[in-house]
């Protein structure tokens, strides 16, 4: 299992089932965000405040269909 499939298990896991998400969601996160990505790594320490912060905001734009792909 890759760093990425890691942080998708355990970010998941911690979330309820609205802001659960799939690999797909993840790397649309990874471009948009790519500044965060200097060393490749997807530490859940690192990366799920951001995350949380940019899918929320999505969600709150009316993106919500981000998720559901």
């Amino acid at each position: 299992m890759n760093k990425k499939q890691q942080f998708l298990l355990e970010h998941n896991k911690l979330s309820p089932i609205n802001l659960r998400v799939t690999m797909a969601v993840l790397s649309r996160f990874r471009i948009e965000r790519a500044m965060l990505f200097k060393d490749n790594e997807w530490s859940i320490d690192k990366l799920r405040r951001p995350f949380v912060l940019w899918l929320t905001s999505a969600l709150l734009e009316g993106k919500g269909s981000i998720i559901k792909k």
